[in-house]
């Protein structure tokens, strides 16, 4: 075909034409009307989902400016209950599923990651999304000894990733009022702290073997993981698994001690260190600091049981030699003098919602601040959760050294400071 000759004026012409023309671009692109645009979303994934997984990330999803778009999980029944809620959310089956979660952590889109597995995946889990380059929220107990909670501060720290630990009564605003308390001296010098925990338990047997399912159905070799080899039995991947020690931490004391351990320490201004000495008492561990204060670490948070107050769950009780304060997850506080509870106006959110805390962790990927539960507050009151399990485990009173992070004169407990992994697996 022969090119039509055109002017250099009429080419000019046209152009302009075409320049006038406005072209339509969405209001949410361009950040208007409240929405955020896509170039400033965070893009996040998620790994081990089931139900407390579901809660944190329903809480994730309410966020404008995030975006989920992957679920990596052993179990397609769970895979799929997340792209329900993917689909429900965003109205599009975009949300892509994966059994092995390293192909999920491939992908350069993904800022960040809920890690939300059984305990004895907390810690590696954690540590492979940050050599990947993600931001990790984990649930707690982070780490299932005290050699994974080393190992995971020190590889968030060493890359530069953000990393929240899923206690979030730090960002609950009865627990953030009663610390508050101690920390200020409003109950004068403090002397004894009280966090609650489970009755401690712990079992060595396995439960009875059952055919494997299809490795799409249910991958058992990869929920196992770094954990010994056992038989498979389908009471495991639904949370069965609890209590027995090659899958849980600390004969299920940071279950509770997690959150409330953490909290005594943030009351004490511990939160680089933590007790020295500590003293198994049937399901008591009495502990103590350096500077004298005494951690007492006691069943508790249903009724009188425990001889609490009665708050609800997950209580804690800070005591000074002016007063003192208990709450609880019911959201109560209980405080002496009572004179003190005029303070608590600017403390208003209760219950055990982590949106707050979820909130906090969004804020720091942007900001690249230290989060509300970063890796050493973690590092710190887990470990202090395991050392107390190892005393009540081996029956008799230890002392610990909390610079050097090592049982002083016992080495049967300092070899209860890690446990070997299963190959390939290893931190």
């Amino acid at each position: 075909m022969a090119m039509r000759s055109i002017t250099r004026r009429q080419f000019l012409a046209r152009s302009s034409m075409a320049l006038a023309v406005p072209a339509f671009v969405p209001s949410r692109v361009l950040g208007r009307n409240g929405a955020v645009p896509p170039s400033e979303k965070i893009v996040l994934g998620a790994i081990g989902i089931g139900p407390r997984g579901r809660y944190v990330l329903s809480r994730m999803l309410d966020e404008p400016d995030v975006r989920f778009v992957a679920i990596s999980d052993i179990q397609a029944s769970r895979r799929q209950a997340v792209k329900a809620m993917a689909r429900q959310k965003y109205g599009s089956d975009d949300c892509a599923e994966y059994i092995d979660m390293h192909e999920l952590l491939a992908r350069k889109d993904i800022d960040a990651v809920l890690i939300a597995t059984g305990d004895h995946w907390h810690a590696l889990a954690s540590i492979i999304a940050a050599k990947a380059g993600k931001d990790v929220y984990s649930e707690k107990p982070c780490g299932i000894t005290i050699a994974d909670c080393q190992a995971l501060a020190d590889t968030m720290n060493r890359y530069g990733r953000v990393f929240q630990a899923g206690t979030q009564r730090r960002s609950i605003s009865n627990f953030q009022f009663a610390a508050h308390l101690a920390r200020s001296g409003k109950l004068g010098k403090i002397h004894t702290l009280h966090a609650s925990i489970y009755k401690l338990r712990v079992l060595y047997d396995w439960l009875p073997a059952e055919p494997e399912p299809p490795r799409e159905v249910v991958d058992w070799d990869r929920w196992l993981g770094p954990a010994p080899w056992r038989p498979y039995n389908k009471r495991y991947v639904q949370g069965g698994w609890r209590g027995y020690f090659d899958f849980d931490s600390g004969a299920t004391l940071l279950d509770w001690g997690a959150h409330t351990v953490d909290l005594c320490q943030w009351a004490n201004d511990a939160d680089e260190t933590m007790p020295v000495t500590y003293e198994p008492d049937g399901n008591t561990i009495h502990a103590r600091y350096a500077n004298g204060v005494k951690l007492e670490m006691r069943l508790g948070g249903f009724g009188s049981e425990g001889q609490w107050i009665g708050l609800g769950t997950c209580p804690v009780r800070f005591e000074g030699d002016e007063g003192w304060v208990e709450t609880g997850d019911n959201g109560d506080i209980a405080v002496h003098p009572a004179s003190l509870q005029s303070e608590r106006k600017a403390f208003v959110l209760k219950g055990t919602d982590p949106a707050q805390h979820t909130r906090n962790f969004f804020d720091c990927i942007k900001s690249r601040a230290r989060t509300a539960a970063n890796p050493d507050v973690m590092r710190h009151s887990h470990i202090a959760c395991h050392v107390a399990a190892i005393a009540w485990m081996l029956g008799r009173n230890v002392t610990f050294d909390p610079v050097r992070e090592e049982f002083i004169g016992d080495d049967e407990a300092n070899h209860m400071r890690l446990r070997a992994m299963r190959a390939p697996w290893r931190i």
